[in-house]
């Protein structure tokens, strides 16, 4: 395992039912498959050495014997395998049949541990076979024949591994994730960062998707992985059908899975162990690990570079699926809204005073304002939209905005700033020929002093237009366009905003605000603080300056979200463009432009206006991020300068 990864897979052979010995041919064959492909950890379905639909053939003296037997023969095979597996078998224990996961490593028996919840209702009768372990108590026995312990106790039924003293998992099978109080939450809380489930159950309509919402729901609480194998092909019909349905969750989120009904075979993907462990260090709610001494360990051999197998979204804050974007671009539009509607009316504001520049920030603070006022009950002239054109101003961009305020309704002002701008450079003695950052943060301080201005004398408030995005890179004039009394859009990431106002112009039912949209969406990212070219076109191109946004915001995700280190982010940015237009020089460089920026530009941040928070990633002082503006960078750099 390296940079955290733990390659894990779940295996549906085809099984004879009541046939152990052809069983343990198919498991053999299945560990040696899994280890060839590097897999560590691989768990099989419940009772997947018999079959789950044995009945009462399960009480028979030469069925269980064969059991016994041919697990034996599965351990001893697959000792030079470096990887644990997870087999379901029954098993006596002194005159008790149970359900059991047999957990084998390298030759070796771990562990054994017991179904605790056994259902018996409906098509299942698990009672009239199975013993229930351990009611009123934990325990564990020692057993001779496999030289490990049949325990129910919580500590002694969590595995550690020898080479990664943080990996910690554990096992539950099938029911028992389905009582009000599933093993798997007093197992994660002593430690386990993962959960194995060996599973039989059948297959009803709408089940597939309700074992996958109790999954996921489980997986999140518990702050942990969670791997699911269901019994498939092989298994009695008379009553009921299996599917072989398997997936992976890692706190909460769907990794890999193999759906119901589809062929039997290995369902492989990658565990981020140190997502898991960062997330459970910044949630003080979870609980501390009890764990004092461990007595099952097991071996997985030398810990090499795992093959991702598992898929980065380049996008990560924006959702593959359109209905689920379409809903959280609506979502996300009444927050902004219900917060900005909330200041207005809590300090009795007059107006709302918003810079508009015809560009893709100041467009969606803008529909937020509209919206507040739609949600306020007052007409959209509350809105005063200032438009304030200098010397990088294109008329692309101007009558863009003029556009969008005339067609919601919003008053609006034109103040051309260039004149002030000059008379400041002549009272600080600057030539405006020197087109240096002082000529840019004129120009910006100067439209923020506007409509600060305006605001006092309309009796209002500057909304302010930066984003999330921005904001991690310091892209903002100190205070200029980085100061506002109530900034709308500052937990919104540059990648998102573009699909919220593309919603918003697909969904608005005005062809005239659809149209000036989709305009401002197709320019390019621009302050406009240097003059046009001779066609009157942009020259200042935001993202030749700082890098392209679709790459800052997959950093600032994983970064700020699951604090990858930056030699962990640039193997999954090269992964998660790996068939991109960015290639592993450039995805390198603007790493290192990231980290310098986010470091030396924590100052604009300590001091940020209020604004709403939107996502799981903020970086507001007062809400997700705390940072001293003189943390140094060098660790972080260094290991960067290190990476080729």
């Amino acid at each position: 395992m390296v940079d955290g990864f733990f390659k894990v897979g779940t295996f549906t052979p085809r099984i004879h039912l009541a046939d152990p010995k052809y069983n343990a041919d198919r498991i053999i064959d299945a560990i040696n498959m899994a280890n060839d492909k590097g897999v560590k950890l691989l768990v099989f379905p419940e009772l997947v050495i018999t079959g789950y639909t044995c009945g009462d053939l399960f009480l028979h003296e030469l069925l269980l014997d064969t059991v016994k037997t041919e697990l034996i023969r599965i351990a001893d095979e697959t000792k030079a395998c470096e990887m644990v597996s997870v087999i379901g078998a029954p098993l006596r224990v002194g005159d008790k049949l149970y359900n059991t996961a047999v957990v084998i490593n390298k030759g070796r028996f771990i562990c054994i541990i017991p179904k605790r919840n056994l259902p018996n209702y409906g098509e299942f009768y698990e009672m009239r076979q199975f013993s229930v372990p351990g009611e009123t108590e934990e325990y564990s026995i020692f057993l001779d024949d496999f030289d490990c312990v049949f325990t129910t106790c919580i500590e002694e039924s969590i595995i550690s591994c020898s080479e990664m003293p943080d990996l910690k998992f554990a096992v539950e099978i099938c029911e028992d994730l389905w009582v009000a109080n599933p093993p798997s939450t007093k197992l994660a809380e002593a430690g386990a960062l993962i959960i194995a489930n060996l599973s039989a159950g059948d297959e009803i309509i709408g089940k597939a998707d309700y074992r996958k919402l109790l999954v996921s729901a489980q997986s999140a609480k518990t702050v942990s992985a969670y791997i699911y194998c269901g019994a498939g092909d092989g298994e009695s019909t008379s009553d009921m059908v299996f599917s072989g349905h398997s997936f992976v969750y890692e706190n909460g989120k769907l990794l890999a899975e193999k759906e119901p009904f589809s062929d039997s075979g290995l369902l492989i993907t990658e565990i981020d162990l140190g997502r898991l462990m960062y997330d459970r260090r910044r949630m003080n709610t979870h609980a501390n690990s009890r764990i004092s001494n461990l007595s099952a360990f097991c071996d997985i051999g030398e810990l090499k570079e795992t093959e991702l197998t598992r898929k980065f979204d380049r996008n990560p804050f924006v959702p593959e699926d359109r209905d689920e974007l379409h809903s959280r671009a609506k979502d996300i539009l009444m927050i902004q809204a219900l917060g900005l509607k909330r200041r207005l009316e809590h300090i009795h504001s007059r107006s709302a005073v918003i810079g508009i520049s015809g560009g893709l920030d100041s467009s969606l603070a803008l529909l937020v304002c509209a919206k507040a006022c739609d949600l306020m009950g007052v007409d959209r002239h509350f809105v005063h939209a200032v438009t304030m054109p200098c010397f990088g101003t294109t008329e692309h961009t101007k009558n863009n905005a003029v556009e969008l305020c005339e067609a919601l309704g919003v008053t609006l002002h034109t103040v051309n700033i260039a004149d002030s701008v000059r008379q400041h450079f002549a009272d600080i003695g600057h030539d405006e020929e020197n087109r240096n950052v002082t000529y840019e943060n004129a120009q910006a301080r100067m439209r923020t002093l506007v409509l600060m201005d305006m605001a006092n004398a309309l009796n209002g408030i500057v909304v302010g237009t930066g984003d999330l995005s921005e904001l991690a890179l310091g892209w903002a004039t100190y205070n200029g366009d980085h100061m506002s009394m109530y900034g709308v859009n500052a937990g919104i990431p540059k990648t998102l905003i573009k699909y919220v106002v593309r919603y918003y112009a697909d969904t608005c039912g005005d062809e005239r605000i659809r149209n000036v949209l989709i305009s401002i969406l197709d320019t390019p990212i621009s302050p406009e603080l240097l003059p046009a070219d001779k066609d009157g076109n942009i020259t200042q191109k935001t993202e030749d300056l700082v890098g392209p946004y679709e790459l800052h915001d997959f950093f600032l995700y994983y970064v700020l979200r699951f604090g990858y280190a930056p030699k962990k982010l640039y193997r999954i940015a090269k992964e998660a463009f790996r068939e991109s237009e960015f290639d592993e020089a450039t995805i390198l460089k603007w790493i290192k432009n990231f980290y310098r920026r986010f470091f030396t530009q924590q100052f604009k941040r300590n001091c940020l206006p209020d604004g709403p928070k939107v996502g799981s990633v903020c970086l507001s002082p007062r809400g997700d991020w705390r940072m001293p503006s003189d943390a140094v960078s060098r660790i972080w750099i260094d290991e960067l300068n290190s990476l080729k």
